[in-house]
């Protein structure tokens, strides 16, 4: 079967793939900053579920849709959002230095007949960024478009002291989660 993945996410994508679900990728048009919530769980869901009401209305419901959120939540609970710019990101990457943090992954997985709703954290404690791998990191660019910046799979997996749940969910969509459902629509 196959499943419509609405993001333009590399990372999603990346994690469909290695847990062998067959899908194509489109984006919706949606707008993130219309969202005002302080909240990171809050945010998570407003966006993936304003994703897939996007989708169903862009894409129809002829193959199953599968939208997604993330945002990071710093120790003091403030939102880490996307970065704006090199500035923003360094700032924002200065916050998780040395810190601990949650990556709160919200996903809507819609066919005709069912709805899967899950919004999941995995939490990391992070060791101190080096300065010169912080900025070679933002020289990269490999930051933008990324919820706090972030790349648990890259940059900072060698900064990780301890992780609690899962890194599917820390990369923006948490596939163990989905799996059974995926699953049992085939059935």
């Amino acid at each position: 079967m196959q499943i419509c993945l609405c993001s333009s996410s590399e990372s999603r994508a990346l994690l469909l793939n290695k847990f062998g679900i067959d899908f194509i990728q489109k984006s919706p048009e949606y707008d993130e900053e219309q969202i005002s919530t302080t909240i990171a769980k809050d945010f998570a869901y407003i966006a993936s579920k304003g994703k897939m009401e996007a989708a169903v209305k862009e894409f129809g419901l002829d193959i199953p849709l599968l939208c997604a959120d993330s945002v990071i939540m710093a120790e003091d609970g403030m939102i880490l959002r996307k970065p704006k710019d090199e500035a923003d990101a360094r700032r924002i990457l200065k916050i998780q230095s040395g810190s601990k943090i949650s990556i709160v992954s919200s996903l809507h997985f819609k066919s005709k007949d069912f709805l899967l709703v899950d919004t999941s954290a995995t939490q990391y404690h992070f060791a101190p960024f080096e300065e010169a791998d912080l900025e070679a990191y933002l020289a990269s660019g490999l930051w933008r478009g990324k919820a706090g910046g972030c790349m648990v799979e890259g940059f900072c997996k060698k900064y990780i002291k301890s992780v609690e749940g899962y890194e599917s969910t820390a990369m923006g969509l948490q596939v163990e989660v989905l799996l059974p459902w995926i699953n049992g629509l085939k059935g």
